[in-house]
């Protein structure tokens, strides 16, 4: 018979204290009886001797020290998995909140997952669309790879992540193909937003929602993204199919990090956070990838909001370090009504080179793509000059670049939410822009893809 505790030590905040604890472990879940009926769960998230400090999923109101009874569960939180969480919504410890019924299974899964081993990791190669002409093209995202979007408030990354998920599909490939959306700390206007648009597209159908809102406790945000995970890996490598994850916004959760911290009277490190953030969110990120003798596989896309547009911050600078290249969002291409304002000239994908080409999306796109950051790169140099000379005073080259540097961002970078182009169409696209430059100015193309591409 499992040992119940009759008298909490202390409560403070959404934290509950024990003392006299045996026998418990970290993580470990908790329930709460309160006066005899009302349930409540809790996880343990600090030990100290026989003192346990646990936080309280429903939080504390209500919860006094001579009034609850505690039972400890000898197990982390576990979620049950089948094939028919698709097309489901649920809230960030794994419970419906779609309507629908909960779901059964004899198999229940960890949700802090399970270690997979490097040398059991087989290298991302093959190319997955999203339908969007500055992803595809230059910053191509891989399955298996972490491919993080760093944005600022009040930019369209919501809009972004919703046609990531809309649009996104294997190319040339009949394998099954599915995503996992997690939305941490997000409002109920944004909530409501993702979900007409997974519905209206059609897809969600093949979209498994996690959901914490805004208002949620702050330990079920700590949960969202690792019950999301678990859901990824029992898709991806029992029922062999491919995994996209699209997370946001991992500042919710790194803020939620810092709370508990704070609660939990930790030593902060750089703007209050734990020293533990970068691998507490390793243990995120790593989740993702391929493995060697398995069909499935994780691809996943974590969304951050850098507070005060600053990419040194903690979180984005972590998050470089443990993920394969970034897609950063420019609040200046925004402010033109550029969508999705991509700024493409700190954005890149480190494992783009070994996914594109013949055999994977077409023998131009490598040379293409080079071609493209190196004219946008001078566009940059050319603006600068512009500002200090005038446009009327440049050369007749740089005009041509000025040109192109606002066809690159109308007609490229830019497309409507619902408008989903093939890479051939991106790198079309792409061609009749370098038809506005002399060849000589094209030094990253060979002459046989100018040739049958350029159509001069």
């Amino acid at each position: 018979m499992q040992k119940q505790y009759l008298k909490l030590e202390k409560i403070d905040g959404p934290l509950i204290v024990l003392k006299g604890v045996e026998n418990v472990s970290y993580d470990e879940m908790m329930e709460i009886v309160i006066d005899g009926n009302e349930r409540r769960r809790a996880k343990v998230v600090r030990i100290q001797g026989d003192k346990v400090i646990a936080q309280v999923f429903e939080g504390t109101t209500g919860i006094s020290t001579e009034n609850s009874a505690v039972t400890f569960t000898g197990s982390p939180l576990e979620i049950c998995l089948t094939k028919n969480i698709l097309g489901r919504t649920f809230n960030g410890v794994g419970e419906p909140i779609d309507s629908g019924d909960a779901i059964i299974s004899d198999k229940k899964y960890n949700v802090n997952g399970r270690p997979m081993n490097p040398v059991a990791r087989e290298y991302p190669r093959d190319y997955l669309e999203t339908g969007i002409s500055a992803i595809d093209t230059l910053t191509t995202l891989i399955r298996g790879q972490k491919l993080p979007i760093f944005s600022s408030n009040g930019l369209t990354h919501n809009a972004l992540a919703a046609q990531i998920v809309r649009q996104s599909k294997l190319k040339n490939s009949d394998d099954k193909f599915a995503i996992v959306f997690a939305g941490m700390g997000i409002k109920y206007d944004d909530y409501e937003f993702f979900k007409s648009a997974f519905e209206e597209s059609g897809a969600s159908s093949r979209v498994v929602s996690y959901i914490n809102l805004a208002d949620a406790p702050i330990v079920e945000r700590i949960s969202t993204p690792r019950t999301a995970l678990t859901a990824a890996e029992y898709l991806a490598f029992e029922e062999g199919m491919h995994i996209l994850v699209v997370m946001t916004d991992i500042t919710s959760y790194a803020e939620a990090l810092r709370e508990i911290s704070s609660a939990r009277e930790e030593v902060p490190s750089r703007k209050g956070y734990p020293g533990y953030l970068y691998s507490d969110l390793s243990t995120l990120y790593e989740r993702a990838g391929m493995v060697k003798g398995k069909k499935g596989s994780i691809t996943l896309i974590p969304i951050l909001t850098m507070p005060n547009d600053d990419i040194t911050h903690p979180i984005p600078d972590l998050t470089g370090f443990i993920t394969e290249g970034q897609i950063v969002l420019s609040r200046e291409l925004f402010q033109k009504n550029i969508y999705p304002p991509v700024n493409i000239l700190p954005s890149l994908s480190r494992l783009m080179k070994d996914g594109i080409g013949d055999g994977y999306t077409r023998e131009d796109h490598d040379q293409v793509q080079s071609q493209l950051f190196a004219l946008y790169s001078k566009v940059i140099e050319v603006r600068s000059l512009s500002q200090i000379i005038g446009e009327d005073d440049l050369t007749e080259i740089d005009k041509i670049y000025m040109k192109f540097g606002r066809q690159f961002e109308q007609n490229f970078l830019n497309q409507n939410f619902d408008e989903a182009r093939t890479i051939e169409e991106s790198l079309d696209i792409a061609w009749d822009l370098f038809k506005l430059f002399p060849k000589i100015e094209l030094d990253r193309l060979e002459s046989k893809y100018i040739e049958k591409y350029g159509r001069w």
